[in-house]
């Protein structure tokens, strides 16, 4: 017989929960963004971290020179002149543009670290999605992957992207057979029934961009920004039992 759930753990975003500016220079500006908050729309009157940058920098012309799926939170770069854009791209080719992410899977990962290099192709069934193996629109992929913290119910990985491919992480972690939880696009769980009975409960996907570091656009030295977990994504990691002191970049 099911043993009932004692207590549940509702970990949605706070409604309205608003963008943060991290870096704000002539060149660059850097926001962290809530889950819930796509980067871009498809119109310009939608919501979106585009049209929100857009209406408090408005005659600075800021470009969006990196993208979060609309569930993930963290971190997105937005050059503010041709010159930052195109220091940004050349940073990218060169592999001197780093990010750091956390994500949370239910799933136990039994090596400390490795890389997934699966490429990345268009789902045949759904356009809107990818698949890690060879296909229509294929492209090489690689993700370093290394275990940031453990507990009976969950893994927290720490995943940095040689390649900034569509949906990239989440295809890699679900081919490698840890989905992110949250992630039921992907194959991942959106609830967990713990051995007491207690149910957690993701409401998006348990992904973080955490932290960039950027090439100096003058001289030597880089730019190393980082951005705390958001409360939801916290909230869900100690409720699998997680230790908060491994969330950190």
């Amino acid at each position: 017989m099911a043993i009932p759930a004692r207590s549940r753990f509702w970990v949605s975003e706070p409604e309205g929960a608003e963008p943060e500016v991290i870096h704000h220079d002539e060149q660059i500006l850097v926001v962290h963004k809530p889950p819930g908050l796509p980067t871009t729309a498809p119109r310009p009157e939608q919501p979106s971290l585009v049209r929100w940058v857009s209406h408090r920098f408005a005659s600075l012309r800021p470009h969006a020179t990196s993208r979060l799926d609309s569930q993930v939170s963290g971190l997105v770069t937005f050059a503010l002149t041709p010159r930052a854009n195109r220091h940004l791209l050349e940073a990218r080719r060169a592999g001197t543009y780093s990010r750091l992410y956390l994500g949370i899977t239910s799933r136990e990962v039994p090596v400390e670290s490795g890389d997934w290099v699966w490429p990345i192709s268009i789902d045949p069934r759904n356009p809107k999605l990818r698949i890690a193996g060879a296909g229509r629109g294929e492209r090489a992929a690689q993700t370093r992957f290394e275990i940031a913290g453990r507990s009976t119910n969950a893994t927290l990985l720490r995943l940095m992207p040689a390649t900034g491919r569509t949906h990239q992480l989440r295809v890699h972690a679900a081919r490698s057979g840890a989905p992110l939880f949250g992630d039921h696009a992907y194959g991942g769980e959106r609830r967990k029934v713990l051995h007491d009975g207690a149910v957690v409960t993701a409401r998006r996907v348990m992904l973080h961009c955490a932290r960039l570091v950027i090439p100096a656009l003058s001289g030597p030295g880089e730019l190393r920004l980082e951005a705390p977990v958001r409360a939801d994504m916290q909230k869900v990691w100690r409720a699998l039992g997680g230790a908060p002191s491994s969330l950190h970049a």
